[in-house]
């Protein structure tokens, strides 16, 4: 259901949980803690929005590529994967928006 480009990378991300924190961005990051990566998803989030907020294309495209790379190394720490999402994501298909937040209670 997945494709290469999130394999490879969810690959990468489950390989740097061996490496050594001073020679990785993400070991560093896993070596961090939680914490530190949800700051960083806050980081990109935010980033995210003022992209949006300019307008630029190539802007929001980079930006977003950040978050959801970030959002990645979030899943992989979790010991969970793009897939799941993906999963997540075919299971609300055809599901309107509004019965969908019904469900949850909200």
């Amino acid at each position: 259901m997945s494709d290469p480009i999130l394999d490879e990378l969810a690959r990468m991300l489950e390989a740097r949980k061996q490496a050594e924190p001073d020679g990785s961005y993400v070991a560093g990051l896993y070596a961090k803690g939680l914490d530190a990566i949800l700051k960083k998803i806050g980081e990109e989030a935010t980033e995210t929005v003022m992209a949006a907020k300019d307008g630029v294309p190539d802007k929001i495209v980079y930006e977003v590529a950040d978050l959801w790379f970030h959002t990645l190394v979030l899943l992989a720490h979790q010991g969970l994967g793009p897939d799941h999402v993906l999963a997540e994501l075919a299971r609300r298909m055809g599901t309107s928006g509004l019965v969908e937040k019904a469900r949850r209670g909200n």
